[in-house]
């Protein structure tokens, strides 16, 4: 089971910081502080990590790529 994750993070019209995990599927939260966030994406990852078990599969991160919709 993998011990590093890649989070994605991204700020919400808020202002609150969103943090999700591409290799953990539904496991993601937020938070108004980037130290918050932190504390609270690795709990999630642990609370996910016992739901999950060995079905966790480790990625690679390649890069971001932001891609424009016309309206």
């Amino acid at each position: 089971m993998p011990s590093d994750f890649n989070v994605v993070i991204e700020r919400d019209v808020e202002g609150y910081f969103v943090a999700s995990l591409p290799s953990l599927a539904g496991c993601h939260t937020q938070a108004k502080s980037l130290d918050v966030l932190m504390e609270r994406i690795r709990e999630a990852i642990k609370l996910c990590l016992k739901v999950e078990r060995d079905e966790t599969l480790p990625l690679d991160f390649v890069g971001l790529q932001k891609v424009k919709i016309a309206a």
